[in-house]
């Protein structure tokens, strides 16, 4: 007799149901409240911005459209000539030898305050305590110097008469500079005001990139000190990168602010030494302005110089974002 089968345990599997579409919840008051609330914390800080600079902005816009002299200064009314200003600006040579003149002098500007803040900065962090805290309040005094007093300060020591520059230079026994005029030619001008605005300059940006140098992490460093790194490759590799978005920022504001630099230049060289050979962009657009009357030539070169900023911070935005993503 064969023994019956044993049975085989059998499983039963349940079709699982099938998925509902999740219901959106309705909008309430309260999500909508709470939703709102990035757009209630920054929306007194466009208003303040719209403000003050929505009016102005329009106006100047309108202005750069007009015939504007003083006949139309005095009668609070100009002619409207639509492109004119703007095809006479284009259409001059001095807007464009300014404006190669200008791009220049920015970039040996930034490039020389990048450089040197990036050097000063590596020497306040190797030095002892009490030396930095006086390094760095020399440079605070730099920093808080007004401009129009760092231009008087400046010019004293470049005096051909009597300045301290050619005294020192000449008991240095570096050559005979004694009455030795520092703004002879159109490079020599430009030169003092370059080393003036880096002078000033240097501060800011010396005391961020040291802040900067704090984020370094020190492991990493001193791992690739004892696997033998120079300190130029700890520098290129560990160091810079680091200190990249710093020194990106830092560069960007610096293009905006020599771009547009007028207290230096104009003070420095004078009044009676500034013309077209030696223009800058803010020299030049308060001459056509200012010193000739014409109003709205010189709200045309504003509206330009402007675009061009626009252009210069829509790179930087672009490379922050780019930047951002990759890390």
């Amino acid at each position: 007799m064969r023994p019956d089968p044993v049975p085989q345990p059998t499983t039963a599997v349940a079709a699982a149901p099938p998925l509902r579409a999740r219901r959106r919840r309705p909008l309430s008051v309260g999500r909508a409240a709470r939703g709102s609330v990035p757009y209630l914390l920054v929306a007194p800080v466009v208003i303040a911005i719209g403000a003050v600079l929505g009016y102005p902005l329009y106006h100047l816009v309108t202005l750069s459209f007009q015939r504007y002299g003083l006949a139309e200064l005095i009668q609070h009314h100009g002619e409207w000539i639509g492109l004119d200003n703007y095809r006479s600006v284009l259409a001059d040579s001095v807007f464009w030898d300014t404006l190669v003149r200008t791009l220049v002098f920015t970039a040996v500007n930034v490039g020389l305050t990048m450089v040197l803040g990036m050097l000063i900065a590596l020497l306040l962090a190797r030095l002892a305590g009490p030396v930095r805290i006086l390094l760095m309040a020399g440079l605070v005094l730099v920093w808080a110097m007004p401009a129009v007093v760092a231009v008087q300060v400046w010019y004293w020591m470049t005096n051909f008469q009597n300045g301290v520059v050619n005294y020192l230079l000449t008991q240095l026994r570096l050559g005979d500079f004694e009455q030795h005029d520092w703004y002879a030619t159109t490079f020599s001008k430009l030169a003092m005001v370059t080393l003036l605005i880096v002078w000033g300059a240097l501060p800011f940006v010396a005391i961020s990139m040291y802040a900067g140098l704090a984020q370094v992490p020190r492991e990493l460093v001193q791992a690739a000190q004892i696997d033998g790194a120079s300190p130029w490759r700890v520098f290129r590799d560990i160091t810079l990168p680091t200190l990249k978005p710093i020194v990106f920022i830092l560069t960007s504001l610096s293009i905006i602010w020599d771009f547009g630099v007028f207290t230096q230049p104009y003070l420095l060289i004078g009044s009676a030494h500034v013309d077209s050979s030696n223009y800058l962009m803010g020299v030049y657009v308060y001459i056509e302005g200012y010193a000739h009357s014409d109003f709205g030539r010189g709200a045309a070169i504003s509206m330009l110089m402007l675009l061009i900023v626009a252009a210069l911070s829509v790179v930087y935005v672009r490379g922050k974002v780019r930047m951002e993503e990759i890390t």
